[in-house]
């Protein structure tokens, strides 16, 4: 496997008045492409902070981001919008969907947004939901809601997927789901696919589990034979 994502001392302060929190404090780890990655600890670790600098929603404080061999730290400001455009997709807890769109247009906005070529009917019919096509998401249930959101996602075939508590606000059924649809797509399509949780439950289904605790990596185990999402237990 290649790596795909190296973070290098990488460390993220936020000042306010006299108070300075270390968000990141020295983090160092590599991803591979297509791996299933787990990042795990408690409220406040910094899983989200790492999300959002990954994701150029935030700009670290020093040290080195590393994607696909671009010094993601050092892009300008179009240069980060370009990379979000085509290199990551996001998925959150609450789904950011636009209201008064279909899931249809919802996911074609995404041609706008990264000038790929996107066959909506046939993205909404990878995640089961082409019969949907034309509702609302008022008229769809969470986990449909979520399932639409992934499709979003993975419509302008990006780099990788950055998910935040991706199932934190579905029943567990829906959840597993929705967890297996982003396996698959980690296995057979290798799209590299980074999931923020603290469900501990789900480093058994990683490829690689990250653990991070006051801002600090601490530790980080390679899953040699991972179970499907499927066989956990819930």
């Amino acid at each position: 496997m290649s790596t795909i994502i190296e973070f290098k001392n990488v460390d993220k302060i936020y000042n306010s008045g006299n108070h300075i929190l270390k968000a990141m404090d020295n983090v160092n780890f590599k991803i591979n492409k297509g791996e299933f990655v787990i990042i795990l600890g408690p409220s406040g670790a910094g899983k989200s902070t790492l999300l959002n600098l990954l994701g150029g929603l935030d700009t670290l404080t020093s040290g080195e981001i590393i994607v696909n061999g671009n010094h993601v730290e050092k892009f300008s400001d179009n240069q980060l919008t370009g990379y979000r455009a085509k290199n990551v997709g996001f998925i959150f807890q609450f789904y950011n969907l636009i209201p008064n769109l279909t899931a249809l247009e919802n996911i074609e906005l995404m041609k706008d947004i990264a000038d790929v070529n996107i066959n909506g009917l046939d993205v909404l019919d990878s995640v089961g939901l082409k019969d949907h096509a034309n509702q609302f998401p008022a008229q769809l249930s969470g986990g449909e809601q979520q399932r639409v959101s992934i499709a979003r996602a993975v419509a302008k075939q990006p780099t990788m997927l950055l998910c935040d508590e991706p199932t934190g606000a579905l029943d567990s059924k829906t959840g597993v789901l929705i967890l297996k649809l982003l396996q698959d797509m980690s296995n057979n399509k290798e799209t590299t696919v980074i999931i923020v949780t603290h469900n501990a439950i789900l480093a058994e289904a990683a490829d690689k589990v990250i653990r991070i605790k006051n801002g600090q990596i601490e530790s980080i185990s390679v899953n040699d034979n991972p179970k499907k999402v499927t066989e956990l237990e819930w």
